[in-house]
């Protein structure tokens, strides 16, 4: 690996994703491509080169890597893309290639927060009866089948795009995209009456408004752990963190991107857990 030269793919999606991208974008001598799965039918565009779709399983992936010369891989995806880092790391070890994760630190309650944890939505669901009647669900638009038994329940599903049934009986759909403030989540627990909100750890602020809101007016919140991440994958807790990564791997030279210390890049995390 040349320094200073080098093909590197961002698996996008996310916000992190789209920092990582615009401040590698303009690095000379350095070709930056970011994958979007193509879930989303008008994502939010990275700068630099765009591939859109799956790879097809580890086996495609790895072959993709070789042939377009891939130095390294920078997962960046939700942290909840389970199947998807997955076959990174092992994509990424098939071609030999080496692979940071890209993860923003999950929340972390605070004195007065309600939180549940579950291991799963299966499990959240089960939590449910138990708690509250009206629910303001933003787990996402995929596997609510988990909450479509819960017929004694009113839900309030909030996603970005419409989300895929089975859904719960009595469900009210609100397609919205964050981020979001901590009035507009406080009027809306407040106007649809929740009394429980169920949530993924995604961390970030772009949504974490609404656990502030559920705070305020002493709502319990179920919280969706993440799923463990692939074995022996390095992790990056800010855009920083994987700049700074990607100069230890030798695919930036050293200073290439000016004051790319912790916190210098707009949006990053100063703090990691």
């Amino acid at each position: 690996m040349i320094t200073g030269t080098g093909h590197v793919l961002i698996l996008g999606g996310t916000t992190e994703a789209r920092q990582l991208a615009r401040t590698l974008a303009p690095v000379p001598l350095l070709r930056v491509t970011t994958s979007l799965a193509g879930r989303v039918t008008q994502p939010r565009m990275p700068d630099g080169e765009i591939r859109v779709g799956g790879f097809g399983g580890p086996g495609p992936m790895a072959a993709w890597l070789s042939r377009h010369e891939v130095a390294a891989v920078i997962d960046a995806t939700h942290p909840f893309a389970a199947v998807i880092s997955a076959n990174a790391a092992t994509a990424a070890a098939a071609a030999g290639i080496p692979l940071v994760a890209l993860r923003r630190p999950g929340w972390q309650p605070g004195p007065g927060d309600r939180w549940h944890q579950a291991d799963g939505l299966d499990h959240a669901a089960a939590l449910l009866p138990g708690l509250g009647r009206r629910v303001f669900l933003t787990t996402g638009r995929l596997g609510l089948a988990a909450f479509a038994g819960l017929d004694g329940l009113h839900f309030l599903v909030r996603s970005v795009e419409a989300p895929e049934p089975p859904l719960p009986l009595h469900t009210e759909l609100l397609l919205d995209r964050g981020p979001y403030t901590v009035e507009g989540e406080r009027e809306l627990l407040r106007t649809y009456a929740a009394d429980v909100l169920v949530t993924k750890d995604s961390g970030g602020p772009a949504t974490a408004a609404k656990l502030t809101a559920a705070r305020e007016l002493g709502l319990p919140v179920v919280v969706v752990r993440r799923p463990p991440a692939p074995p022996g994958v390095r992790t990056a807790w800010d855009v920083a963190g994987a700049v700074a990564e990607l100069e230890r791997l030798g695919c930036l030279s050293p200073g290439a991107i000016p004051g790319a210390g912790p916190g210098a890049i707009p949006g990053a995390a100063d703090t990691c857990p």
